[in-house]
């Protein structure tokens, strides 16, 4: 049988152990060159270069502070619970740096009261509604009918489309819709005037996951760069 004095020898060599190694993996993973290992996913199309402090800033308070918060929020003598780790990424981190000003549908338009039942069935007022991140892809929203939300009632005078789309509307498919429309309206290019000249939708599927935009380069604004974006942050 083990004697008792080395029995508590080794539990304590084994606690000091296990302290040391809890720490120096807790303080690995606060490097920034831990960032990928850290990270729940890949970084979307475009997001490459970024790191995660770009969007994930420290959250107010020490770690002591962030538990004793949240656990007087779980218990109910607190009113709210607080970031843990990192603060939320909300559509103020995409703005930064794709804040445009001739955006065709704006995140704080759908926030007024019209627009109620359609944020029921898709939240346009966060990004990352369709544009989540860390899937390696540019737009993960599931329905591409998204369109059917907001424009059943939709009019077009003079309807330039050899298929009207009052037809393609009262068909439901509101798919086409981004076949010849970029949802953001920062793309200038030749909007079909025929049907068949649209987009294929296996061409829209493979931007969505990241491929080439089939929209074409040419923007009518362009956003904050990736190095822009990270020296503004340095220098904050």
């Amino acid at each position: 049988m083990f004697k008792v004095g080395s029995l508590r020898k080794r539990q304590f060599i084994g606690g000091i152990a296990g302290v040391i190694i809890g720490f120096s993996v807790f303080y690995f993973l606060t490097l920034e060159s831990a960032g990928e290992y850290v990270s729940i996913g890949p970084m979307n199309t475009g997001h490459q270069e970024l790191s995660c402090v770009a969007c994930h800033a420290d959250a107010r308070g020490n770690l002591m502070q962030q538990i004793q918060s949240n656990i007087s929020y779980a218990v109910g003598s607190r009113e709210e619970g607080v970031d843990f780790g990192t603060e939320d990424v909300t559509v103020d981190n995409c703005l930064q740096c794709h804040d445009r000003p001739n955006d065709r549908h704006p995140n704080y338009r759908f926030s007024e009261p019209r627009f109620k039942e359609a944020v029921k069935k898709i939240d346009a007022r966060t990004c990352i509604t369709c544009h989540s991140e860390h899937h390696e892809e540019r737009v993960s929203v599931t329905s591409i009918d998204y369109c059917i939300n907001c424009h059943q009632d939709l009019v077009v005078e003079n309807d330039p489309l050899d298929i009207s789309h009052k037809d393609l509307i009262t068909k439901e498919e509101w798919f086409t819709c981004i076949q010849c429309h970029d949802f953001h309206g920062n793309h200038k290019y030749e909007v079909p005037t025929k049907l068949k000249d649209t987009i294929p939708m296996k061409v829209i599927q493979a931007y969505f996951a990241g491929g080439e935009d089939p929209f074409g380069t040419d923007k009518k604004y362009i956003g904050l760069s990736q190095s822009e974006w990270l020296e503004q942050l340095n220098n904050k």
